[in-house]
């Protein structure tokens, strides 16, 4: 039976894949327009724009997940096993109290002010809280992920 982490690793690779295939018709379909049918699309680069951050952000958080972001680990080689594993939990609750501050707190936010000021964009007239709402969202996530790695050692 499948654990909550892996079926969360599965939905995040599987809206990550959605997102890519979603933004490279967005693209191709810009440039058909813009080339082939001498029209641009209006709305295309404004959606290209939305899902690049969409994938960015829960991208990252996927990563963190899989613990594949870029470190420099020239201390933690060097140091003893024992201080190793002490300086692994407090990168991980440096990364995890970030999240909560920065990106569920201060994401919830942004889309809490975005939403009562009523900001949509321009082309798609999409409300821009939920463009934001991906900030929140992996901030959560990446929680989830650090505190089940901090649980397990």
């Amino acid at each position: 039976m499948k654990t909550f982490r892996q079926r969360l690793d599965r939905l995040l690779a599987s809206a990550l894949i959605l997102i890519m295939t979603a933004m490279v018709l967005n693209v191709l379909w810009q440039v058909f327009s813009r080339y082939v049918l001498g029209t641009p699309s209006s709305f295309t680069d404004e959606l290209a724009r939305y899902l690049m951050i969409w994938l960015g952000v829960l991208g990252a958080a996927y990563v963190a997940g899989k613990n594949g972001h870029v470190a420099i680990d020239i201390l933690p080689r060097r140091a003893k096993p024992g201080t190793q594993r002490r300086l692994r939990q407090a990168v991980n609750w440096i990364i995890l109290l970030f999240c909560f501050f920065g990106l569920v707190i201060g994401g919830g936010r942004l889309v809490f002010v975005t939403y009562v000021l009523e900001q949509y964009s321009p082309a798609l007239r999409l409300p821009l809280a939920y463009v934001y709402l991906v900030i929140p969202l992996s901030g959560l996530i990446v929680i989830y992920y650090k505190s089940h790695d901090l649980l397990r050692r």
